[in-house]
């Protein structure tokens, strides 16, 4: 009688919209990471359909790999390079969330210790408030740790990755606040957190 809850993403979206998705915006993903996940939200729901999907976008924490402890160690590598290789370029039109894995996992436990997990099952959406791009957020990070290094803004395309990323993945969480009760921080508050656990 357990109750699964999944951890999905935002790459089950194409990135064309222009608000936050909501749960019953039309998929479609870009990627075959996205098309896996979103295989494993409709696997999740048709043999437990008590099942809590929770989406959420670039999460990061103080451990394992991840954009800000990489943003963290290259802007301390770079400052002592000379001057025309002292800098990091990063991708500036790719618009979302950053969210801190600490908070993540904060609401799922709130949605655990929930009674009303068992009565809302579905899907639901979480990342930090608030709109970032990667450029934006990079400078977040130096300015938190104080780096002297450059950071310089670039296109999607002259930073090809494997897989398609989309272009906006905004999350809305008006549901998983208003079911749950949960309070969503703001994305700058929680990485200013992060970091302090880091330097």
């Amino acid at each position: 009688n357990a109750q699964l809850i999944h951890i999905s993403t935002d790459y089950v979206f194409d990135g064309t919209a222009t608000e936050p998705y909501k749960e019953t915006d039309k998929t479609n993903p870009v990627s075959v990471y996205g098309q896996s996940k979103l295989q494993g939200e409709e696997l999740a729901l048709r043999y437990a359909p008590s099942t809590i999907i929770i989406r959420t976008a670039w999460v990061y924490s103080s451990f394992k790999n991840n954009f800000v402890k990489t943003m963290l160690r290259l802007m301390k590598e770079k400052e002592s390079l000379p001057a025309d290789r002292h800098g990091i370029n990063v991708v500036s039109d790719q618009f979302g969330c950053p969210t801190y894995a600490a908070d993540l996992a904060a609401a799922i436990m709130q949605v655990i210790a929930s009674n009303k997990s068992k009565t809302n099952p579905g899907l639901y959406h979480y990342s930090n408030a608030g709109i970032t791009n990667w450029y934006e957020f990079a400078v977040a990070i130096k300015k938190l740790c104080g780096s002297n290094c450059l950071v310089n803004p670039i296109t999607t395309a002259q930073y090809p990755t494997a897989a398609t990323r989309p272009a906006y993945s905004v999350l809305n969480t008006t549901k998983i606040k208003k079911t749950f009760g949960i309070a969503v921080p703001d994305w700058e508050d929680s990485l200013e957190k992060c970091v302090d656990l880091l330097t």
